[in-house]
């Protein structure tokens, strides 16, 4: 019986393969990721000998810190492992870093938020209004108020004018009138908020004289942000209904209506719902277009119909920018303002997420 030798092991430019080359160990990149910010900011601190603590440079630190282990971890992956490798983890640790770019402000923007609101997270701030409150204590219970029955009348206008728009893109939209949907829908899209407000403005001054404020007129201002995002947002998820879905249901005799709200809805529910929240969050914390339409009081007003209508938005601008004889009480309130905007956000999203597991269909066994 003829013993053959094993093939040696193959190799790309003089280096084993990912198959037989070694690999480094786990805890190396988080140690050169140690030493990086070590080394950093020990040159940084000496360079700053003799200043002020303020004045160290902290993204500058940060910057050559991970510069120093991205450097270093390809290096060492070039060494141990091979070229693949490196490019690989080259790739992973820019990834990362862009990640954690885009993570900095939003961390520091809760962090401020939070630090900032919670010391007038009191009863008295979600029971009290600011009517004749011109120092310390207030709260913001008509803004709440004023957001939520905006925001909610804005949605009722809204959701059904933008899925039924989308409905009739996706399943009967041809020629035309079905471009020409579309090419407005996206002209919308882009319009800056003040503009809508201008427009329901002159719309109500036409109608029913000038100087109005309404919480109404603030929910139709919104409404036309809202319709777009809508729009797109659902168009893209009922797209993304299989075909074979819906041609299943007409071979059964189901009528296109009835398949439409029998089958392509419910797949596409979760999709939807998530457009929707998102077209929320867009609207919820506009100023501009409220501070045109629904007005400024300091008064709990529950009529969309009748009277200016505080919102949150507004009342976080205008304890900023008319803090009256207590600056330090005016901010407080302003933050306080901002924490539960952000929220009711989350709270809408968490329900979003909700009613979308609850009702999206079941495909298993």
């Amino acid at each position: 019986m003829t013993v053959t030798a094993a093939a040696p092991p193959s190799t790309v430019s003089g280096k084993a393969t990912s198959l037989t080359a070694g690999q480094l160990p786990k805890w190396l990149p988080w140690a050169l990721l140690g030493l990086g910010m070590l080394v950093s900011g020990s040159v940084f601190t000496i360079l700053n000998l003799g200043g002020e603590l303020h004045d160290f440079n902290i993204a500058g630190a940060l910057f050559f810190g991970f510069l120093f282990f991205a450097v270093s971890t390809v290096i060492f992956s070039n060494i141990v492992e091979t070229s693949r490798h490196a490019a690989d983890r080259l790739a992973t640790v820019l990834v990362s870093f862009a990640f954690t770019l885009a993570l900095i402000p939003l961390v520091s923007l809760l962090y401020t938020v939070v630090v900032d609101g919670i010391t007038r997270f009191d009863p008295t701030f979600f029971s009290w209004t600011m009517r004749n409150v011109v120092g310390e204590g207030g709260g913001a219970v008509h803004a709440i108020w004023g957001t939520l029955l905006v925001t909610l009348a804005a949605s009722v206008i809204s959701v059904p004018i933008g899925l039924l728009t989308s409905i009739y893109l996706v399943e009967y939209g041809r020629g035309r009138l079905a471009k020409s949907i579309t090419f407005f829908v996206d002209v919308m899209t882009g319009i800056p908020s003040i503009v809508a407000g201008l427009f329901v403005v002159a719309l109500f001054s036409m109608v029913i004289g000038p100087g109005q404020y309404m919480g109404i007129m603030g929910a139709l201002s919104l409404t036309v942000l809202m319709i777009p995002v809508v729009v797109r947002s659902s168009e893209e998820m009922l797209r993304l209904v299989p075909n074979e879905l819906r041609e299943a249901s007409y071979a059964l005799g189901v009528p296109k209506w009835l398949t439409i709200a029998k089958v392509v809805l419910p797949t596409a529910i979760a999709g939807i719902t998530t457009g929707i929240m998102l077209s929320v969050s867009r609207v919820i914390g506009e100023t501009a277009p409220l501070l045109l339409t629904a007005g400024f009081t300091t008064s709990l007003n529950l009529d969309l119909f009748n009277q200016p209508m505080m919102t949150l938005p507004v009342f976080v601008y205008t304890q900023f920018q008319n803090p009256g004889t207590n600056i330090d009480a005016a901010l407080g309130r302003a933050w306080a303002g901002a924490l539960t905007l952000i929220i009711i956000v989350m709270v809408l999203n968490l329900l979003a997420r909700f009613i979308a597991k609850r009702f999206a269909p079941k495909f298993g066994r």
